[in-house]
């Protein structure tokens, strides 16, 4: 069973990179790169890196791609849409899908599937002994890390506030 979860999971993420490098429309690009993001943490928790799954789909195809979604916004500013919506006859169907969802959400958080063993000693590869390399030996990389992302994200502003010719 879990070859067949990695094999969905596998051709999921190859078509979401085919649809990421082949749609010429900037925000679908984005979302498929979402897909494909959420699709790699999926691999990840079938390999049994339940930590690196959920730091894959916090980081990546959280804040990556809000950041990347705001940058086209902000590039590329689209038309206005006019006219009537067309899905406004499916909306609907998202309120029994949102509750559907909230009552799987309950019950997972209702479950001792989360609720660990207690305090112990640190496993090598945990989220504790990853957090404490991390902030410790690994300090000085992970600082200049955020500090190029901060230069990335000026820089980004400044070439879209160059190009719109507004300053």
């Amino acid at each position: 069973m879990s070859v067949l979860v990695f094999a969905i999971l596998a051709l999921l993420v190859l078509g979401s990179a085919a649809g990421l490098l082949l749609r010429r429309n900037p925000i679908h690009g984005a979302l498929f790169l979402v897909v494909n993001l959420a699709g790699v943490a999926g691999l990840y928790l079938t390999l049994g890196a339940e930590f690196l799954a959920a730091v894959q789909i916090i980081i990546y195809a959280g804040a990556i791609a809000v950041l990347f979604v705001f940058a086209i916004m902000v590039l590329i500013p689209g038309k206005e849409e006019t006219g009537p919506d067309p899905l406004r006859a499916k909306r609907w169907m998202a309120v029994p899908l949102v509750v559907i969802l909230l009552i799987l959400v309950s019950f997972v958080f209702r479950s001792t599937v989360l609720r660990g063993s207690g305090r112990g000693l640190p496993v090598p590869g945990s989220a504790q002994a990853l957090g404490q390399l991390l902030f410790t030996d690994y300090l000085f990389p992970f600082e200049v890390t955020s500090l190029l992302l901060l230069v990335a994200i000026v820089g980004v502003m400044a070439l879209a506030k160059g190009k719109t010719g507004s300053g």
